[in-house]
């Protein structure tokens, strides 16, 4: 038996407009947004009394989704440290590839995210920087270069 797909990335956030604002300004799409409650949701990720609405974007032309929930109740629970380094167990990021970069990530400082550090080149292959987005959501980006060129560093 065989993974057919990766369906989507599920995050759990407090702002849904803002982090819906930061994934499309990526250029995701919103597909939809609604309220997912009622007894077989609850059975599924193990909480009750659960309140909470679900937007899910999707990646133009692809398969790749992303799935943000804002849960009423039970209230979320943040995790410590809330900005966590990146050698932190667990899920650390998700990253897409986009056609600009500089500008890519210049759009998104307008709405506040932060350059993790620098965008930096991968051999002659990518553009790749880290930001840090809404409810420091960490997005990776990668800009597939198409000629070689530079010393390996940006």
């Amino acid at each position: 038996m065989a993974v057919q797909r990766m369906d989507n990335v599920l995050i759990v956030v407090e702002d849904l407009d803002a982090v819906i604002a930061f994934f499309t300004e990526i250029g995701l799409e919103l597909e939809g947004r609604f309220p997912l409650n009622g007894t077989w949701a609850e059975r599924v990720i193990g909480l009750r009394d659960v309140r909470q609405e679900v937007a899910m974007l999707r990646v133009p032309g692809g398969h790749g989704r992303v799935e943000l929930a804002q849960f009423e109740r039970p209230r979320a629970v943040r995790p410590e440290p809330y900005e966590a380094p990146s050698n932190t167990l667990g899920i650390r990021r998700v990253m897409f590839a986009v056609d600009d970069i500089e500008d890519t990530v210049r759009r998104l400082r307008a709405q506040g995210a932060e350059l993790v550090d620098e965008i930096v080149r991968f051999e002659d292959v990518y553009l790749l920087g880290y930001v840090r987005g809404p409810e420091n959501i960490v997005v990776g980006l990668a800009e597939e270069l198409n000629s070689p060129a530079g010393d390996g560093e940006q």
